[in-house]
């Protein structure tokens, strides 16, 4: 999958996928919601959750925490279809396009996405409002 020989035209322009891997051997990975383009989440690939993703049309990512695969919505049935994988002109980073599956969240705290507080200025300060977002399910129900 990853071939360092490709010159920076062969990355920006030709047709083979070279992901560039951080010495983590991880890759970023943006994930919004297909049809909208809403930010869901943001999480880390590796070679193998890419496979995996791209085998199954399921989103599959690299737990930094656990330090294992982790299939999206494998334990809360919130599983991300693949509708769209692309990655950027330098193969640095890569975005899914997806449809929610299950409660049709795909924040771990039961939200449909992770970027549920707007960054404000309060008495210049920085502080967090909360979105109107409500949760989709407890999570202490779906993660016991």
């Amino acid at each position: 999958m990853n071939d360092s020989t490709n010159t920076n035209s062969d990355l920006e322009t030709g047709p083979v996928f070279a992901p560039r891997f951080d010495d983590k051997g991880l890759i970023t990975a943006v994930v919004s919601e297909a049809g909208t383009g809403a930010p869901l989440m943001v999480a880390y690939m590796n070679e193998q959750a890419i496979k995996l993703s791209v085998d199954t049309g399921e989103a599959h990512f690299w737990s930094r925490s656990r330090q294992e695969i982790w299939h999206k919505g494998g334990t809360s049935g919130n599983v991300l279809k693949i509708v769209e994988f692309l990655t950027d002109c330098d193969q640095d980073c890569l975005w899914l396009s997806v449809e929610t599956k299950g409660h049709g969240a795909a924040c771990h705290t039961g939200r449909k996405s992770c970027f549920y507080r707007k960054i404000v200025a309060e008495d210049g300060n920085l502080a967090l409002d909360m979105k109107p977002d409500q949760p989709l399910f407890d999570p202490k129900d779906v993660y016991k």
